[in-house]
């Protein structure tokens, strides 16, 4: 395929798939090829190249990622697109083998040929064979500032930290991103600023454990730091805390957030179980005692706090009595928001060779009573909002006047909403309301 001429760009389209860090990977990607002078598009039927960011961490999401490139192998044929590139986690955990898994591909990118897109898209043009393009993943955490955005102007994501030094056994994410590298704090900075200049009032901080942070570098406390100094960034109104580790949430920690206007009472902590045994088969830093006390000290020290967690069901081994240990520690906590996954064995892990894996309709069975249960713990609690005020952040609004909007307890993408109607204001501005009702896991507020 010859290179078009200035006057008819090549145009691009990506498809983003994944968790908040494939997100900025997808900006990043976006700002190199506008950057190269391509032309991007939103939909990528009217695309000469497709670029498919994929997730890998576990099976659905390698499904979806084979099924989106099939259905553009379809279109290949067609003639409607010209080639096909697919990045992301999926590209570095298969490499290669994933010519083999899927027709039409052109090139495979490895994580660390992130900022080579622009080059590379040139010679995937240039080229009728397939080609591989992958480096060292434990290099330097890479560099997010100058992102073309796909999130809204007024929110955004900042990632502290490329990698993960945990070895949890079910998962597959340290052998994808390789070890833990904490980004240079005056990089951060510089990144916030960056973010704040272009319209964003809220940050949401993200990392593989975001607690880690600096430990790596043999800096101590080091997200408290990192907390204090980001809370200085003019224009910033939010600071949303993601994926907390509980066992890196420290006294100094707390104090931070609690003496800082600008950063969220808002904890996502994956558990991920509550059982010792499983927790300790899972590999994970934490136990049942540490938890709890954790959420205890937690529910005593700061004030309006919302948590979040993520949990896994039917984990290899998991007995009724340790899945009501769960139940019964997801009653006790009341948790405002949880995530849960049913276990997937994932090729090369520790947990996937493990005895006594639990039957599929056993683990939807767990499954299914978690989710009622924190079903009934949100619904009693967004009953008891009814007629409290809430400062909401506008998301956006249509043309008739309905608009989603979110309190600080509601992270974006991930959370329920506010919902709005006959809303005054637009997208990006904050908003006194007052609840009046709810649906479902959404609250109802009105504009005071």
């Amino acid at each position: 395929m010859a290179k078009k001429s200035a006057k008819t760009p090549i145009i691009i389209g990506i498809v983003p798939l994944g968790c908040p860090k494939n997100m900025v990977d997808s900006e990043r990607i976006l700002a190199e090829l506008a950057q190269a002078d391509f032309a991007i598009t939103a939909d990528y039927n009217d695309a000469d190249i497709v670029i498919v960011n994929t997730c890998g961490f576990i099976e659905p999401a390698k499904q979806e990622a084979l099924g989106i490139i099939a259905d553009l192998a379809k279109l290949k044929k067609q003639g409607k697109i010209k080639k096909i590139i697919v990045a992301g986690c999926l590209a570095e955990r298969m490499g290669q083998e994933l010519f083999d898994c899927a027709e039409g591909i052109d090139a495979i990118v490895g994580l660390a040929k992130r900022d080579n897109i622009a080059e590379i898209t040139h010679q995937v043009i240039d080229s009728d064979n397939c080609c591989s393009f992958m480096a060292d993943k434990n290099q330097s955490p890479a560099d997010d500032r100058v992102r073309l955005r796909i999130t809204p102007q007024h929110w955004s994501y900042l990632r502290i930290s490329e990698g993960c030094d945990h070895k949890c056994s079910f998962c597959t994410i340290p052998e994808i991103r390789g070890k833990f590298r904490s980004k240079k704090q005056s990089i951060i900075l510089q990144e916030a600023e960056e973010l704040a200049d272009s319209g964003v009032k809220e940050l949401n901080i993200i990392a593989q454990d975001t607690a880690y942070y600096g430990k790596d570098i043999g800096l101590k406390d080091g997200l408290a730091k990192l907390l204090t100094k980001l809370n200085k960034v003019e224009s910033i109104d939010w600071i949303r805390l993601m994926y907390l580790y509980p066992v890196g949430i420290t006294d100094r920690l707390i104090n931070t957030i609690k003496k800082n206007d600008k950063i969220l009472p808002y904890f996502d902590m994956p558990t991920q179980h509550i059982s010792n045994r499983i927790l300790k088969d899972m590999r994970r830093p934490d136990t049942k005692e540490r938890i709890y006390q954790l959420i205890e000290k937690l529910k005593e020290q700061i004030d309006g706090l919302v948590l979040r967690t993520t949990v896994i069901v039917g984990f290899p081994g998991e007995t009724d009595e340790q899945f009501q240990e769960l139940l019964d520690f997801v009653k006790w906590t009341q948790f405002d928001a949880l995530g849960a996954f049913t276990y997937y064995a994932e090729q090369g892990t520790a947990a996937a060779k493990m005895a006594n894996q639990v039957p599929e309709e056993i683990k939807q069975q767990r499954f299914d009573e978690l989710m009622l249960t924190q079903q009934k713990i949100v619904f009693e609690k967004n009953k008891n909002k009814v007629g409290s005020e809430l400062l909401c952040l506008v998301d956006s609004v249509d043309q008739q006047g309905c608009g989603i909007a979110r309190y600080y307890g509601q992270a974006p993408e991930i959370d329920s909403v506010c919902k709005i109607n006959n809303c005054q204001a637009d997208a990006g501005k904050f908003i006194k309301t007052k609840v009046t009702d709810y649906d479902n896991y959404d609250l109802i507020v009105e504009q005071i």
